[in-house]
């Protein structure tokens, strides 16, 4: 292995594009859940962070009894932020038994449910019971379908808020495309409303041979209509 610890990381992620199938995938993150935290720490890995700060104004209820849905909750890292802004109250979900072991260790969260995105549906039990909702890394090629997005919004409550990001770099410019379209188009629906969209330009160290630097990135936050008419 190389000395330098971001080449070992840019040489694990670029191992995870081998993953083809749901099942790989899974596996693929069953086996980088120990070293998940101290890898995406070396990418300077933002999205987090980004997203907490994106929720944070826009949010004006209680933090204290706020109902937060992680999605693709990976280790916990989006809830230490929402945790460190005042939030407490965390339900996440996540493919990976191994994450989600991981996310368990934490002591962040009240509940965690293992699932498939976009293989498997969510909890009917969860139709319209957060207020705010998140899925922070996982929209993007070959990780969770753009049709998830459903999903998330169907979970809030009405007049709650939903935060998603993806990232901006050339090879994730289709699936961006494709995922605002859906955006726009549940628009369309009145299912929500778009609160804001934030570009941001240094997001994460790149990794990938064609690039250098820091990739940009996109922070997407939508509230969830009341009803067709009327939103909060």
């Amino acid at each position: 292995m190389s000395a330098d610890p971001f080449e070992n990381v840019k040489a694990t992620i670029l191992s995870a594009h081998e993953s083809t199938t749901p099942g790989e995938k899974v596996n693929f993150y069953n086996s980088w859940a120990k070293d998940y935290d101290q890898h995406v720490a070396v990418l300077d890995y933002r999205a987090p962070t980004l997203a907490a700060d994106s929720v944070l104004p826009h949010f004006s209820g209680s933090r204290k009894s706020a109902a937060v849905l992680d999605v693709a909750c990976g280790t916990g890292l989006v809830a230490k932020q929402m945790k460190k802004r005042g939030f407490e109250l965390f339900v996440g979900v996540d493919g990976s038994d191994a994450m989600l072991n991981e996310a368990k260790e934490s002591g962040l969260y009240q509940d965690l449910k293992q699932c498939l995105l976009g293989e498997e549906p969510f909890p009917a039990l969860w139709a319209g019971s957060f207020d705010v909702v998140m899925i922070v890394g996982a929209l993007s090629v070959g990780q969770v379908p753009v049709a998830v997005v459903r999903d998330l919004c169907e979970a809030a409550k009405p007049g709650g808020l939903i935060c998603m990001t993806t990232r901006s770099n050339s090879d994730n410019l289709r699936y961006k495309t494709a995922l605002e379209r859906e955006l726009q188009q549940m628009e369309k629906e009145g299912l929500w409303s778009c609160v804001e969209i934030t570009e941001v330009k240094d997001w994460e160290r790149a990794v990938s041979e064609q690039e250098d630097g820091y990739i940009s990135g996109v922070v997407y936050l939508f509230k969830k209509t009341i009803n067709k008419n009327t939103t909060l």
